[in-house]
């Protein structure tokens, strides 16, 4: 019988983008997750993995949007408020914008409406902003928990789901390996928090102070659950020198990432050992 392997994927925004790395390493070892927790972009990644799709497929998406600026503003104009009246009650905040929108204008189609759908078990972190707590989503709709998952606190909007408001699933559980604790032989965990970095360029504005505040607290959050328990592996990618939005910097991130791939080819040869 042939081991068996769980995944976390962190969260980090765009510094998310080398989960690419991780999932096309996989594909290539042929190892499918019999489970995937995901925070944050993670989520959003290990959704696409959860819904079939293979490393390349997700590569070739997040490239095709990502890499061309027009296709991201057209995106970006397709998730803008619908009505005058929504505009209105969401005040025009351009930090404000809404999750849900544009996690659907830029999912590939694959991704099923609810976690039923998907074709592997998926489990997705948010923070129950009023609750003070940890919430996992693992069914019922799919896109709302993804959103909420990756509501950035000051960019998007709380999500609503049910009566509960949620915020960033990386607030309380930046690299949720613990959700998968006895349900694999081995526990893949990937961290994309990063840390902030000195920059002679430019002069840090608040919006840079509060990403890099939250980079911090979630490396505490890390660094006191790695003291509990470890997954059996955990890799840390170099990707300190981007910023939560840089998506359209796909093509760098992946660059300066690109050694993941074969880190965690070699650290499963390892374990497997």
């Amino acid at each position: 019988m042939s081991a068996t392997f769980a995944l976390a994927l962190g969260g980090g925004g765009a510094r998310g983008l080398a989960h690419i790395h991780v999932i096309e390493a996989l594909d290539e070892l042929g190892i499918k997750p019999v489970a995937i927790a995901g925070s944050s972009i993670g989520a959003i990644m290990g959704a696409g993995m959860a819904a079939g799709l293979s490393g390349r497929e997700i590569h070739e998406h997040a490239r095709s949007v990502l890499g061309r600026p027009a296709e991201v503003a057209s995106r970006m104009w397709r998730a803008r408020p619908g009505t005058l009246s929504e505009m209105v009650e969401s005040g025009i905040r351009v930090t404000q914008f809404n999750v849900e929108r544009i996690v659907k204008a830029f999912l590939p189609e694959a991704v099923p409406g609810t976690f039923e759908e998907l074709k592997l078990p998926l489990k997705v972190t948010a923070t129950d902003f009023y609750g003070g707590c940890q919430a996992v989503f693992e069914q019922g709709e799919l896109i709302s928990a993804l959103a909420a998952s990756a509501a950035i606190p000051a960019v998007f909007r709380p999500v609503t789901r049910g009566n509960t408001l949620y915020i960033d699933g990386g607030i309380y559980n930046p690299v949720p390996f613990d959700l998968l604790d006895g349900l694999a032989d081995f526990t893949i965990a990937i961290d994309v928090v990063g840390v902030p970095m000195e920059s002679d360029a430019r002069r840090l504005n608040s919006i840079d102070l509060m990403f890099g505040a939250t980079q911090l607290m979630m490396q505490s959050i890390t660094a006191g659950k790695l003291a509990q328990s470890q997954p059996d592996i955990f890799l840390r990618p170099p990707v300190s020198r981007f910023r939560a939005l840089d998506f359209l910097k796909i093509d760098q991130v992946l660059a300066e990432t690109a050694a993941l791939k074969e880190e965690l080819k070699q650290a499963v040869d390892e374990i497997l050992q």
